[in-house]
């Protein structure tokens, strides 16, 4: 089963602030994709731990291109 991350748990892996990832979110909303994909569940902003793994490793690979 897929594992759901919250917006802090992502803050936490990715060593940045939750206001960054808030702010990314609102980028994505004006279609400007920053961060790793997320969804609603309720009003709580969500993640799989899959987008973060797969936004992170095209993080690494657009760096070491």
């Amino acid at each position: 089963m897929t594992q759901v991350l919250s917006v802090a748990q992502v803050a936490e892996r990715l060593n940045v602030a939750p206001s960054t990832i808030r702010y990314w979110i609102t980028q994505g909303a004006r279609g400007v994709q920053q961060g790793p994909a997320s969804f609603k569940i309720g009003r709580r902003r969500m993640f799989t731990e899959e987008a973060v793994e797969t936004w992170l490793q095209a993080q690494v690979e657009e760096a070491s291109a």
